[in-house]
């Protein structure tokens, strides 16, 4: 378990919670015996299967609804006692090609919840934030004080959602924990669309015998985080009782990273298949390299990576077999 304390009396929100990395969180806190679990999604990322196997519990409740309404978002914090929001309109490309899209979702709809959640008293809010927000920074390992120049407008949005967090945090006392997210992925993470992720891409590519695509050479490297430990870190900043913890934003990754193409490699060899990957051309807006330092949410979360890349990609890839 990742908290220390009793979760049976307290009522969460899980903004975005039929979505990939927020069902994962409902799951920890539903099979941990939470008061309530409430999740609000407008379902432009998220799958009624997730919501389907609770939705008979006392304890569970689903709102489909979007945060870009200030009305909704009021409904589903009435009576919460803390938030994970996880709820955003994800892809660095998407960004790029819907700008108006991303910041709708992203800065309105995260300005809403906060305000709500300011007047509704909540707790603690911990929201989902972006390695994309280090830009073009070349140092190695990302330190979450030092950040470059931005790359795309999700990046812009990411950014804009932890000066908010802040100002919110200093002017009206709020509980506020920011988590920077790094290539996240494991079991649900759609592999369908136009902006789907490395990871299940590849996923789908060596189960089925498709083509798998790399942008630009394959020597970009990304820190990939199993979604357990994305979860281990909402869990430990909801219930954290170190006060120095707040207002603050933390890396959340594993502290490893590979090539890309190294990572297909691993993805076919868990998969007993003798694949090469197609490459095209470079991707506008990625950065280069990424590799997190997770010292700070080690030091003020308790927070340590549980599984590591292989672990996770073999995990990952059963969860792949048996469902698609």
């Amino acid at each position: 378990m990742f908290h220390n304390n009793d979760i049976k009396d307290k009522s969460f929100l899980i903004t975005g919670g039929a979505g990939f990395i927020g069902s994962n969180i409902a799951d920890y806190l539903i099979n941990n015996g939470a008061r309530l679990v409430r999740v609000l999604d407008n379902m432009s990322n998220g799958f009624m299967v997730n919501v389907e196997p609770y939705l008979g519990l006392a304890s569970y409740e689903f709102i489909h609804g979007d945060i870009t309404d200030m009305d909704t978002c009021r409904r589903a914090l009435d009576g919460i006692d803390m938030v994970t929001h996880q709820a955003a309109l994800g892809s660095v490309p998407r960004s790029i090609a819907h700008p108006d899209l991303t910041h709708a979702s992203n800065v309105n709809g995260f300005l809403n919840m906060l305000i709500a959640a300011r007047d509704a008293k909540v707790e603690k809010f911990v929201y989902a934030s972006s390695s994309s927000v280090y830009g073009d920074i070349t140092d190695s390992p990302k330190v979450e004080h030092r950040t470059g120049k931005l790359l795309s407008p999700y990046a812009v949005s990411k950014m804009t959602n932890e000066l908010y967090a802040g100002v919110f945090g200093h002017n009206y006392g709020m509980k506020i924990i920011g988590l920077r997210y790094f290539n996240v992925y494991g079991q649900r993470q759609d592999p369908s669309g136009p902006y789907a992720a490395v990871i299940p891409l590849f996923m789908d590519a060596v189960l089925n015998n498709k083509d798998a695509f790399i942008n630009g050479d394959g020597e970009q490297t990304r820190d990939f985080t199993h979604v357990s430990n994305a979860v281990q870190a909402n869990i430990r900043a909801l219930f954290t009782s170190n006060q120095e913890a707040f207002g603050r934003v933390y890396n959340v990754a594993v502290g490893e990273s590979i090539t890309v193409n190294q990572l297909f490699d691993e993805i076919a060899s868990i998969a007993g298949k003798q694949m090469k990957p197609v490459h095209r051309s470079d991707r506008p807006g990625d950065v280069r390299s990424s590799l997190a330092d997770v010292s700070l949410a080690r030091q003020h979360l308790g927070y340590e990576p549980q599984v590591r890349i292989r672990e996770g990609l073999t995990q990952t890839f059963e969860w792949f077999k048996a469902t698609y």
